[in-house]
């Protein structure tokens, strides 16, 4: 967990260094599967560094996290039989989803909507290939 901090303050400030946001989604939904409250703990953990790191609301990212492994997650691998598809789901779901979230509590907390980033696609391509290597 020091070491995701320490990277996480480094990828705030060097912006070619992804945030590994669809790791931490990948992690927390291999968390539930094997109810392992200790390593759930432990990525939440991680999630409010990434959280507090961009200045995202609190817990935005677990809640959003939970509802994507519970209600999103079991259509996408029941219609989807390839593990490669699954992944790519895991990446867009983590970001493209989560901004579309953010949104949605910008609206409903009358806040001024999150800015997107054009290293996102950057982002989204080297973390489906770290996802692949999960």
């Amino acid at each position: 967990m020091a070491l995701y901090a320490l990277y996480s303050s480094l990828s705030s400030i060097y912006l070619f260094l992804p945030p590994l946001l669809s790791i931490l989604f990948v992690l927390f939904s291999q968390a539930l599967k094997r109810k392992d409250t200790l390593y759930l703990v432990a990525v939440s953990a991680m999630l409010m560094i990434f959280e507090a790191n961009f200045g995202y609301v609190i817990f935005s990212t677990i809640i959003y996290f939970f509802i994507i492994y519970y209600f999103i997650m079991p259509k996408i691998t029941q219609n989807f039989s390839c593990r490669v598809c699954i992944q790519i789901s895991y990446v867009l779901l983590a970001y493209v989803g989560y901004y579309l979230f953010l949104l949605l509590l910008a609206r409903i907390f009358l806040q001024h909507a999150p800015e997107i980033n054009y290293y996102i696609i950057y982002y989204i391509v080297i973390e489906f290939f770290l996802v692949l290597i999960l």
